[in-house]
C-alpha cells in the first residue's frame, strides 16, 4: 500500500474481537430482536449516566421524536431549536405537527446562543421547550438554559448526539435537561451500527416512550415471550411506533460501552495534535481548546481574507490528497423545506451563515494513525500555504 495515495476515510468505527463474539453470541441464542440484550444495554447505560431510566432505540431521531411525544408537544406547538444541526433535531418536531422555531448559534462554540433563545422566548412564552444541540461534542451553556427553563415553565430534551461521555459540571451532557437522546451511528462516539439511547429522570415519561417505542403495545417483547402469561395476550393502548433495539445492535453496544473512555481519551489526543499542528497558521480558525470537549467532531474555519480560495474549492484541494473531509452543517434555514414553508432569508441567521460558510471537519477517530494524522496536517498546512493570499 502506498501511503501517499491511500485514501484515509472521514470518519470509521471502531470495532474490536469483543464486538465480534458478542455478535455471534447473539446469533447462536436464537434471540436476535429486542431482548436480554437490549435490557442489559439499558441497564448499564443508565448506570453509567447515572440516570433513572435508559431506553434503547433504533436511531436517536426516534429517540428524539418518543421524547416530544411524551412531553406533550402536539400540533401548533413551537419548540426552540438551533439552525445549525442536522435535520431530524427540527424533523421531529414536524413528525408533531408543532414547528421549530430556530435560534442563532453563539459564533464561538456553534452552539445554540441562550441570548437569542431568551429574545423569542420574551416575545413567545408559548413556547414549549427547547432542543440544544452540543455540536461536536462542546456543550451548550446548560446553565444558561436552565435558567431559561425555570423562569418560563419549558421543558429541555439535549440532542447529545455527538457528546457521548463528555461531563459539565460533574454530570454527563444528556443527564441534565427533562431528557436527552445519544446517537449510535456508524461514525458517533459508539456505535451501534444503527441505534440511539434515551435517558430521562422522569418516570412518567419513560413509561409513556416505552409503550409508544413498540406499537403502542402494553407489555414488553421480551416479556411477552418469557413470562409465564401467553405472548398473545396484550392490548394496545394507543397508535405507537416501531422504535425498539434489537439485540444484536445492544451487544455490540454494550462492548463499545466499555471502551467509552479510552475513545475519549483518544480523540483529545487527535484534537492536541491538530491544535499543535493548526495553532500558528493564520489562515485557520480553531475551535476552542475546551477543557470538557467530546471532539467527535473537529471543525477549525477558513479566514477567507487570508486565502484566494472559497471554502469549498479549499476542501477540495486537501480531498484530492486522498484525506476525507466533510462540513458541519448545512443550515436548516436555507434547506428548501424549511426556507420555503417558513419564508426563510440566508441572513436570518447570520452567525450560522457566517460558520457554514467558513467552516470544515476533520477526520478524528480512534483508529486513525500517526502516519495518518501526519498525512492529514501536512495537507492542510500545504493547501494554505499553496492559496494563501500575499497581498
Amino acid at each position: 500500500m502506498n501511503p501517499n495515495t491511500d485514501f484515509i476515510p472521514f470518519a470509521k468505527p471502531s470495532m474490536g474481537t469483543e464486538e465480534e463474539e458478542a455478535v455471534i453470541k447473539v446469533l447462536r441464542s436464537g434471540w436476535l430482536t429486542t431482548g436480554k440484550e437490549a435490557k442489559n444495554f439499558e441497564t448499564e447505560f443508565a448506570a453509567y449516566t447515572n440516570t433513572q431510566n435508559a431506553l434503547a432505540v433504533n436511531s436517536a431521531t426516534s429517540g428524539l421524536h418518543l421524547a416530544l411525544e411524551a412531553f406533550g408537544v402536539g400540533p401548533g406547538d413551537k419548540v426552540i431549536t438551533s439552525p445549525y444541526t442536522f435535520t431530524s433535531t427540527a424533523e421531529v418536531i414536524r413528525y408533531l405537527g408543532a414547528d421549530p422555531v430556530f435560534a442563532d448559534i453563539d459564533p464561538e462554540t456553534f452552539n445554540i446562543s441562550p441570548i437569542e433563545t431568551a429574545k423569542i422566548l420574551e416575545k413567545d412564552p408559548s413556547v414549549k421547550g427547547i432542543i440544544p444541540v452540543h455540536i461536536a461534542g462542546r456543550p451548550c451553556d446548560m446553565d444558561a438554559l436552565l435558567e431559561l427553563k425555570k423562569k418560563y415553565d419549558i421543558f429541555i430534551l439535549e440532542d447529545a448526539a455527538h457528546s457521548f461521555p463528555v461531563k459539565y459540571n460533574g454530570k454527563l451532557l444528556g443527564s441534565i435537561g427533562d431528557a436527552g437522546v445519544f446517537s449510535f451511528y456508524a461514525t458517533k462516539t459508539i456505535t451501534t451500527g444503527e441505534g440511539g439511547m434515551i435517558v430521562t429522570n422522569n418516570s412518567s415519561a419513560a413509561k409513556r416512550m416505552s409503550v409508544m417505542r413498540l406499537h403502542g403495545i402494553d407489555r414488553e417483547v421480551w416479556d411477552r415471550y418469557t413470562s409465564d402469561k401467553p405472548s398473545w395476550q396484550y392490548s394496545i393502548v394507543d397508535a405507537g411506533f416501531k422504535y425498539n433495539m434489537p439485540d444484536i445492535a445492544a451487544s455490540i453496544g454494550r462492548e463499545q460501552l466499555k471502551k467509552a473512555s479510552l475513545f475519549l481519551e483518544k480523540r483529545k489526543k487527535i484534537a492536541d495534535f491538530y491544535f499543535e499542528k493548526f495553532t500558528d497558521l493564520d489562515f485557520l480558525k480553531l475551535p476552542e481548546q475546551y477543557k470538557n470537549h467530546g471532539w467527535h467532531l473537529f471543525m477549525p474555519r477558513i479566514i477567507p481574507e487570508k486565502l484566494t480560495v472559497t471554502r469549498d474549492d479549499f476542501i477540495k484541494e486537501i480531498i484530492s490528497k486522498g484525506i476525507g473531509i466533510s462540513v458541519h452543517f448545512i443550515p436548516l434555514h436555507i434547506m428548501p423545506y424549511y426556507k420555503n414553508k417558513y419564508n426563510y432569508k440566508e441572513q436570518d441567521y447570520p452567525e450560522t451563515l457566517k460558520a457554514y460558510n467558513t467552516v470544515f471537519s476533520l477526520p478524528i477517530y480512534p483508529d486513525l494513525s500517526e502516519d495518518q494524522l501526519e498525512r492529514i496536517a501536512s495537507a492542510v498546512i500545504n493547501t494554505g500555504k499553496s492559496f494563501r493570499r500575499t497581498s
